[in-house]
Protein backbone atom coordinates (compact mmCIF):
# COMPACT_ATOMS: atom_id res chain seq x y z
CA UNK A 1 0.00 0.00 0.00
CA UNK A 2 1.55 3.20 -0.83
CA UNK A 3 -0.50 5.83 1.15
CA UNK A 4 1.46 7.10 4.34
CA UNK A 5 1.01 10.68 6.67
CA UNK A 6 4.22 12.29 3.54
CA UNK A 7 1.59 10.76 0.79
CA UNK A 8 -2.00 10.51 1.69
CA UNK A 9 -4.51 9.29 0.00
CA UNK A 10 -6.44 12.35 -1.53
CA UNK A 11 -10.12 11.85 -1.38
CA UNK A 12 -12.21 14.24 -3.60
CA UNK A 13 -15.05 15.92 -2.87
CA UNK A 14 -17.54 18.66 -3.38
CA UNK A 15 -17.32 21.56 -0.47
CA UNK A 16 -20.51 21.51 1.09
CA UNK A 17 -21.01 20.09 4.69
CA UNK A 18 -22.82 17.15 3.91
CA UNK A 19 -20.93 16.34 1.02
CA UNK A 20 -17.61 17.17 3.81
CA UNK A 21 -19.38 14.97 6.29
CA UNK A 22 -19.15 12.01 3.63
CA UNK A 23 -15.91 12.09 3.11
CA UNK A 24 -15.10 12.18 6.52
CA UNK A 25 -16.57 9.14 6.94
CA UNK A 26 -14.84 7.54 4.34
CA UNK A 27 -11.90 8.58 5.86
CA UNK A 28 -12.50 7.21 8.87
CA UNK A 29 -13.95 3.72 7.48
CA UNK A 30 -10.52 3.84 5.40
CA UNK A 31 -8.66 4.52 8.17
CA UNK A 32 -9.78 1.92 10.44
CA UNK A 33 -10.16 -1.09 7.79
CA UNK A 34 -6.03 0.25 6.39
CA UNK A 35 -4.71 -0.06 10.34
CA UNK A 36 -3.62 3.21 9.17
CA UNK A 37 -4.01 7.35 11.03
CA UNK A 38 -6.29 9.40 9.66
CA UNK A 39 -3.64 11.43 8.69
CA UNK A 40 -2.88 8.91 5.79
CA UNK A 41 -5.73 10.49 4.06
CA UNK A 42 -6.20 14.13 2.94
CA UNK A 43 -9.80 15.62 2.31
CA UNK A 44 -9.51 17.65 -1.47
CA UNK A 45 -12.62 20.15 -2.07
CA UNK A 46 -13.43 20.24 -6.01
CA UNK A 47 -15.83 23.26 -6.73
CA UNK A 48 -17.99 22.03 -9.29
CA UNK A 49 -20.58 23.29 -12.10
CA UNK A 50 -23.54 22.57 -10.54
CA UNK A 51 -22.39 23.90 -6.84
CA UNK A 52 -21.03 27.70 -8.59
CA UNK A 53 -24.61 27.95 -10.45
CA UNK A 54 -27.36 28.17 -8.29
CA UNK A 55 -29.94 30.95 -10.13
CA UNK A 56 -31.37 28.19 -12.45
CA UNK A 57 -33.00 24.66 -12.57
CA UNK A 58 -29.94 21.93 -13.16
CA UNK A 59 -31.83 20.65 -16.30
CA UNK A 60 -31.48 23.80 -17.95
CA UNK A 61 -27.68 23.33 -17.35
CA UNK A 62 -26.71 20.26 -18.25
CA UNK A 63 -28.37 17.73 -15.48
CA UNK A 64 -26.96 14.97 -13.01
CA UNK A 65 -22.76 15.30 -14.45
CA UNK A 66 -22.90 18.94 -12.88
CA UNK A 67 -22.02 17.76 -9.55
CA UNK A 68 -19.46 15.44 -10.57
CA UNK A 69 -17.47 16.55 -13.54
CA UNK A 70 -14.79 18.74 -12.41
CA UNK A 71 -14.06 16.08 -9.49
CA UNK A 72 -13.94 13.19 -12.38
CA UNK A 73 -11.55 15.24 -14.00
CA UNK A 74 -9.29 15.34 -11.29
CA UNK A 75 -9.46 11.68 -10.81
CA UNK A 76 -8.95 10.93 -14.09
CA UNK A 77 -5.58 13.54 -14.11
CA UNK A 78 -4.15 12.25 -10.98
CA UNK A 79 -4.95 15.24 -8.58
CA UNK A 80 -7.07 13.21 -6.45
CA UNK A 81 -6.94 9.08 -5.65
CA UNK A 82 -10.67 8.76 -5.15
CA UNK A 83 -13.79 10.77 -5.63
CA UNK A 84 -16.90 10.56 -2.50
CA UNK A 85 -20.38 10.71 -4.26
CA UNK A 86 -24.00 11.30 -3.39
CA UNK A 87 -25.40 8.49 -5.47
CA UNK A 88 -28.35 9.38 -6.52
CA UNK A 89 -26.17 12.50 -8.26
CA UNK A 90 -24.59 10.26 -10.04
CA UNK A 91 -25.19 9.60 -13.84
CA UNK A 92 -25.48 6.23 -14.84
CA UNK A 93 -22.41 6.03 -17.61
CA UNK A 94 -18.91 6.69 -16.34
CA UNK A 95 -15.98 8.22 -18.20
CA UNK A 96 -13.68 5.66 -20.15
CA UNK A 97 -10.90 4.73 -17.35
CA UNK A 98 -13.24 5.70 -13.91
CA UNK A 99 -14.68 2.48 -12.27
CA UNK A 100 -17.40 2.91 -9.36
CA UNK A 101 -17.11 -0.53 -6.83
CA UNK A 102 -17.42 0.68 -4.00
CA UNK A 103 -20.37 1.57 -1.80
CA UNK A 104 -20.71 2.73 2.02
CA UNK A 105 -23.69 0.99 3.96
CA UNK A 106 -26.63 3.11 3.02
CA UNK A 107 -28.54 5.30 5.08
CA UNK A 108 -31.86 6.20 5.60
CA UNK A 109 -33.72 6.31 2.38
CA UNK A 110 -36.87 8.41 3.09
CA UNK A 111 -37.45 11.67 2.32
CA UNK A 112 -38.24 14.24 5.10
CA UNK A 113 -40.78 16.94 5.27
CA UNK A 114 -39.88 20.17 6.51
CA UNK A 115 -41.68 22.82 7.18
CA UNK A 116 -42.58 26.04 10.36
CA UNK A 117 -46.06 25.97 9.67
CA UNK A 118 -47.40 22.06 8.91
CA UNK A 119 -46.59 18.91 10.55
CA UNK A 120 -47.26 17.29 6.61
CA UNK A 121 -47.59 17.59 2.99
CA UNK A 122 -52.13 16.65 3.97
CA UNK A 123 -51.49 19.96 6.77
CA UNK A 124 -50.53 22.79 3.67
CA UNK A 125 -53.32 24.78 3.21
CA UNK A 126 -54.32 25.08 -0.39
CA UNK A 127 -52.43 27.11 -2.38
CA UNK A 128 -49.30 26.58 -0.18
CA UNK A 129 -45.69 27.13 -1.49
CA UNK A 130 -43.22 24.37 -1.42
CA UNK A 131 -40.05 24.75 -2.17
CA UNK A 132 -37.64 21.75 -3.91
CA UNK A 133 -34.93 21.71 -6.79
CA UNK A 134 -35.71 18.11 -7.70
CA UNK A 135 -37.74 17.23 -10.85
CA UNK A 136 -38.99 13.89 -9.01
CA UNK A 137 -40.15 15.60 -5.98
CA UNK A 138 -42.23 18.60 -7.89
CA UNK A 139 -43.88 16.19 -9.98
CA UNK A 140 -44.72 13.92 -7.07
CA UNK A 141 -45.92 16.42 -5.06
CA UNK A 142 -48.24 18.27 -7.96
CA UNK A 143 -49.50 15.05 -8.77
CA UNK A 144 -50.31 13.99 -4.82
CA UNK A 145 -51.50 17.70 -4.36
CA UNK A 146 -52.25 19.57 -7.89
CA UNK A 147 -53.28 22.89 -6.11
CA UNK A 148 -50.00 23.43 -4.23
CA UNK A 149 -47.38 26.06 -5.69
CA UNK A 150 -43.44 24.78 -6.36
CA UNK A 151 -40.97 26.78 -6.48
CA UNK A 152 -37.44 26.48 -7.94
CA UNK A 153 -35.17 25.91 -4.63
CA UNK A 154 -31.43 25.48 -4.67
CA UNK A 155 -28.51 24.98 -2.76
CA UNK A 156 -27.21 23.05 0.01
CA UNK A 157 -29.27 21.91 3.20
CA UNK A 158 -28.21 24.89 5.59
CA UNK A 159 -29.14 27.49 2.03
CA UNK A 160 -33.04 25.50 2.04
CA UNK A 161 -32.94 25.78 5.81
CA UNK A 162 -32.58 29.55 5.36
CA UNK A 163 -35.07 30.02 2.79
CA UNK A 164 -37.46 28.58 4.64
CA UNK A 165 -36.73 30.86 7.67
CA UNK A 166 -37.16 33.94 5.29
CA UNK A 167 -40.32 32.55 4.11
CA UNK A 168 -39.40 32.00 0.36
CA UNK A 169 -41.66 28.69 1.13
CA UNK A 170 -43.80 27.07 3.40
CA UNK A 171 -42.40 23.66 2.98
CA UNK A 172 -39.88 21.78 1.30
CA UNK A 173 -38.41 18.31 1.34
CA UNK A 174 -34.89 17.07 2.44
CA UNK A 175 -33.12 13.55 2.16
CA UNK A 176 -33.20 12.22 5.43
CA UNK A 177 -29.68 10.23 5.27
CA UNK A 178 -27.93 13.93 4.42
CA UNK A 179 -30.38 15.34 7.73
CA UNK A 180 -28.59 12.50 9.59
CA UNK A 181 -25.24 12.70 8.54
CA UNK A 182 -25.38 16.39 9.73
CA UNK A 183 -27.21 15.72 13.11
CA UNK A 184 -30.45 17.77 11.78
CA UNK A 185 -32.67 14.57 11.73
CA UNK A 186 -34.86 16.54 14.41
CA UNK A 187 -36.02 19.55 11.64
CA UNK A 188 -38.04 16.99 9.41
CA UNK A 189 -40.83 14.51 9.63
CA UNK A 190 -39.71 10.89 7.43
CA UNK A 191 -42.04 10.39 4.74
CA UNK A 192 -42.94 6.76 4.45
CA UNK A 193 -41.70 5.26 1.06
CA UNK A 194 -45.42 3.75 0.77
CA UNK A 195 -46.31 7.41 0.38
CA UNK A 196 -43.65 9.09 -1.20
CA UNK A 197 -41.14 6.61 -3.18
CA UNK A 198 -37.12 8.61 -2.91
CA UNK A 199 -34.90 9.19 -5.83
CA UNK A 200 -33.07 6.40 -7.15
CA UNK A 201 -30.22 5.70 -4.61
CA UNK A 202 -31.20 8.26 -2.04
CA UNK A 203 -28.94 7.72 1.04
CA UNK A 204 -26.40 5.81 -0.82
CA UNK A 205 -22.69 7.19 -1.06
CA UNK A 206 -20.40 5.62 -3.95
CA UNK A 207 -16.66 5.75 -4.02
CA UNK A 208 -15.21 6.15 -7.80
CA UNK A 209 -11.53 5.00 -8.61
CA UNK A 210 -9.07 4.51 -11.24
CA UNK A 211 -10.14 1.12 -13.31
CA UNK A 212 -6.09 1.05 -13.40
CA UNK A 213 -5.29 1.96 -9.33
CA UNK A 214 -4.51 -1.43 -8.10
CA UNK A 215 -3.90 -0.57 -4.33
CA UNK A 216 -6.94 1.78 -4.50
CA UNK A 217 -9.29 -0.88 -5.60
CA UNK A 218 -7.63 -3.04 -2.60
CA UNK A 219 -8.49 -0.46 0.29
CA UNK A 220 -12.23 0.10 -1.15
CA UNK A 221 -12.93 -3.59 -1.39
CA UNK A 222 -12.39 -3.66 2.82
CA UNK A 223 -15.37 -1.17 2.72
CA UNK A 224 -17.47 -2.15 -0.02
CA UNK A 225 -20.99 -2.66 1.47
CA UNK A 226 -22.31 -5.76 0.02
CA UNK A 227 -26.09 -5.28 0.49
CA UNK A 228 -25.81 -1.68 -0.24
CA UNK A 229 -24.03 -3.23 -3.60
CA UNK A 230 -26.70 -5.09 -4.47
CA UNK A 231 -29.73 -2.80 -3.79
CA UNK A 232 -27.87 0.09 -6.09
CA UNK A 233 -27.56 -2.27 -8.76
CA UNK A 234 -30.88 -2.83 -9.05
CA UNK A 235 -32.21 0.75 -8.91
CA UNK A 236 -29.26 1.91 -10.94
CA UNK A 237 -30.37 -0.60 -13.67
CA UNK A 238 -33.85 0.42 -13.62
CA UNK A 239 -32.26 4.58 -14.05
CA UNK A 240 -30.29 3.23 -16.97
CA UNK A 241 -33.24 1.50 -18.78
CA UNK A 242 -35.62 4.31 -18.67
CA UNK A 243 -32.25 6.47 -19.39
CA UNK A 244 -32.77 8.53 -16.51
CA UNK A 245 -31.22 11.90 -15.86
CA UNK A 246 -32.07 15.41 -14.33
CA UNK A 247 -34.98 15.96 -16.74
CA UNK A 248 -36.76 12.48 -16.26
CA UNK A 249 -38.72 12.11 -12.52
CA UNK A 250 -37.93 8.56 -11.57
CA UNK A 251 -38.45 7.13 -8.22
CA UNK A 252 -37.59 3.75 -7.39
CA UNK A 253 -35.70 1.48 -4.26
CA UNK A 254 -34.98 -1.77 -4.13
CA UNK A 255 -35.00 -3.87 -0.24
CA UNK A 256 -33.97 -6.97 0.41
CA UNK A 257 -35.59 -10.13 2.92
CA UNK A 258 -32.75 -12.59 3.08
CA UNK A 259 -32.47 -14.17 -0.62
CA UNK A 260 -35.48 -12.41 -2.15
CA UNK A 261 -35.44 -8.93 -3.75
CA UNK A 262 -38.64 -6.11 -3.47
CA UNK A 263 -38.22 -3.43 -5.72
CA UNK A 264 -40.44 -0.56 -7.06
CA UNK A 265 -40.61 1.80 -9.26
CA UNK A 266 -42.12 5.33 -10.43
CA UNK A 267 -42.42 7.64 -13.68
CA UNK A 268 -44.24 10.32 -13.68
CA UNK A 269 -44.87 13.57 -16.44
CA UNK A 270 -42.87 16.47 -15.77
CA UNK A 271 -45.96 18.43 -14.38
CA UNK A 272 -47.45 15.62 -12.46
CA UNK A 273 -50.33 15.00 -14.40
CA UNK A 274 -49.56 11.14 -14.58
CA UNK A 275 -48.00 8.20 -12.82
CA UNK A 276 -47.04 5.19 -13.44
CA UNK A 277 -46.33 2.58 -10.74
CA UNK A 278 -44.95 -0.66 -10.39
CA UNK A 279 -43.81 -3.46 -7.64
CA UNK A 280 -41.59 -6.86 -8.51
CA UNK A 281 -39.90 -9.52 -6.35
CA UNK A 282 -37.02 -11.59 -7.29
CA UNK A 283 -33.68 -13.22 -6.66
CA UNK A 284 -31.77 -10.43 -4.94
CA UNK A 285 -28.50 -12.03 -7.16
CA UNK A 286 -30.38 -11.59 -10.42
CA UNK A 287 -30.83 -7.49 -8.94
CA UNK A 288 -29.64 -5.97 -12.31
CA UNK A 289 -31.71 -8.14 -14.73
CA UNK A 290 -34.55 -7.47 -12.23
CA UNK A 291 -34.16 -3.83 -12.78
CA UNK A 292 -34.17 -3.83 -16.29
CA UNK A 293 -36.91 -6.06 -16.80
CA UNK A 294 -38.84 -2.94 -14.92
CA UNK A 295 -37.45 -0.43 -17.03
CA UNK A 296 -38.97 -2.20 -19.69
CA UNK A 297 -42.33 -2.41 -18.11
CA UNK A 298 -42.73 0.99 -17.64
CA UNK A 299 -41.07 1.85 -20.87
CA UNK A 300 -44.15 -0.04 -22.59
CA UNK A 301 -46.63 1.60 -20.49
CA UNK A 302 -44.85 5.20 -21.07
CA UNK A 303 -45.02 5.69 -24.89
CA UNK A 304 -43.50 7.97 -26.73
CA UNK A 305 -43.68 11.98 -25.29
CA UNK A 306 -44.37 10.60 -21.53
CA UNK A 307 -41.20 13.07 -20.60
Amino acid sequence: MRFAENTPMKIGTRGSPLALAQAVETRKRLARALDLSEDCFEVVVIKTTGDRVQDRPLGEIGGKGLFTKEIEEALLSGGIDIAVHSMKDMPVVFPDGLVLDCYLPREDVRDGFVSKSAGSLADLPKGAVVGTSSLRRKAQLIHRRPDLQVVEFRGNVQTRMRKLEEGVAEATFLAMAGLNRLGMAEVASPVSPDDVLPAIAQGAIGIERRGDDADVATALALINDAETTTRLAAERALLAGLDGSCQTPIAGLAELDGGQMRLRGQVLRPDGSEAIAHEMTGAADQAAGLGAEMAAWLRERMGDGFF
